[in-house]
């Protein structure tokens, strides 16, 4: 089992799934479930997509049409071929068509932690530092939420997840990893 925290640390709400990682140190998950940063890497997370692991969660920021701070589980479609690979980013569909490429046996079940950002920055901007107020809150949900998923796939990586409770929904498979928002608008749960 992978949890793969992903997101630019330097563009505001972008560094959520580096913070979740960084709040699983204090409160780790159970044996068998290996946490890492991988920040920006997209080539490191396409790897370790093939190192064996049979289920990964990434945890991202990413817009869905929510309220800020809401969570979102969402699995993810294997890459259909008609996304390009890049090596070069952390785009997570890229990365999954990406690691498509690169191995010959099947990825592993993907699902998404996503969380809904309040702010990211404008093209212009290089920095933006800081998690906004809603998204900062949103880390230890996600904590929570994961304390409630990952034993649940350690026992059976194909088992449906669990429902999460508020604010956070769970919706169909998207195209590769990248959470869009879904047919019809989400459902808070």
């Amino acid at each position: 089992m992978l949890v793969a925290g992903v997101g630019n640390i330097f563009l505001g709400d972008d560094a959520f799934g580096p913070e979740v990682v960084r709040a699983l140190e204090q409160r780790p998950l159970p044996p068998g479930a290996h946490v890492r940063d991988f920040g920006i890497r997209g080539m490191d997370l396409a790897y370790a997509l093939l190192g064996g692991c049979a289920t990964a969660v990434l945890v991202d920021a990413a817009p869905r049409g929510q309220r800020p701070g809401t969570l979102s589980l969402v699995e993810a479609e294997p890459p259909d071929g008609t996304v390009v690979p890049e090596a070069h980013g952390m785009d997570p569909e890229k990365v999954l068509a990406l690691a498509t490429h690169l191995g010959d046996e099947p990825l592993p079940r993907v699902l998404v932690l996503a969380c809904e950002p309040a702010v990211l920055p404008r093209p212009d901007e290089d920095i933006a530092p800081g998690l906004s107020e809603p998204v900062r809150e949103a880390v230890a949900r996600a904590v929570d939420a994961l304390h409630t998923l990952i034993p649940v796939l350690l026992a059976d990586p194909a088992a449906p997840p669990p429902p999460l409770g508020r604010p956070m929904e769970s919706g169909p498979p998207h195209a590769a990893a990248l959470p869009g928002p879904g047919a019809g608008g989400p459902e808070d749960r």
